[in-house]
């Protein structure tokens, strides 16, 4: 399975944030989306999940040579800032998640099995998620994703707000999730993306670039990279002083 990106544009008045992008991601990956804050990484996943509309060009799924267009029950998308029913416990929100998509999860384990498998404590299972971390929400955020079992899985800085521990078990866990499906992950942190994924595309004025990690070994080559990213970060502090800033 293939998410082919044909000539994607996306500007706001006359910030040109994303430039006729080409771009395909293959199945079995986790693709860095590497890129200075206010690059245009969450703009890019927003028009693939149709949050907001392209200025021009397409995107579509290709399986077996076919090629079909992307649903949304195909995405599934974990935000940098979750979004969870903060009135509802965990329990009542998986449960609730679980009754709404039941003739879609093949399966479906007990609430207490997904639980376990995503690193809710037992204590916290029954604690209003309005009390719950940013970390912890993270978590929920992620486990629906997973039940859900999308095609595509867009991560928008998902490790930022987690502590060490619970950031290893989260890599680990995407690991495990990867094959059949296309991870796109997005950082600003290249030694995150090179820890984590198998591909590192940079995002720079607005196009998008293969990095080949085995050159990154080499410190002048890196050194380009940042570089890159620094140059990228001080058209956008000029571009944010003549209008908005999107990510």
């Amino acid at each position: 399975m293939r998410l082919v990106i044909e000539h994607l544009e996306k500007h706001f008045e006359k910030k040109e944030v994303l430039r006729d992008i080409d771009f395909t991601f293959e199945s079995g990956r986790i693709y860095g989306l590497l890129g200075r804050n206010g690059a245009g990484k969450t703009t890019l996943f927003n028009c693939l999940n149709r949050d907001i509309r392209t200025d021009g060009g397409c995107f579509y799924l290709e399986e077996e040579g076919t090629r079909r267009e992307v649903e949304p029950e195909d995405i599934g998308y974990v935000l940098s800032t979750p979004t969870v029913p903060e009135f509802l416990t965990a329990r009542e929100f998986l449960k609730f998640f679980l009754d709404i998509n039941e003739k879609s999860i093949p399966n479906p384990r007990s609430l207490d099995e997904y639980f376990d498998y995503i690193g809710i404590l037992p204590e916290d299972r029954d604690r209003l998620l309005k009390d719950y971390s940013h970390g912890m929400k993270n978590k929920m955020q992620m486990l629906v994703n997973i039940i859900a079992r999308p095609s595509v899985l867009l991560l928008d800085e998902p490790l930022t707000s987690l502590d060490v521990v619970a950031s290893e078990e989260m890599k680990q866990l995407l690991r495990t999730l990867k094959e059949g499906r296309i991870t796109v992950f997005s950082t600003h942190i290249l030694d995150l993306a090179l820890d984590l994924c198998d591909v590192i595309v940079l995002l720079s004025h607005g196009e998008l670039e293969v990095v080949d990690k085995s050159n990154l070994d080499n410190g002048e080559f890196k050194e380009k990279i940042i570089a890159a990213l620094r140059e990228e970060n001080q058209a956008l502090e000029n571009g944010g002083r003549r209008g908005e800033t999107h990510a």
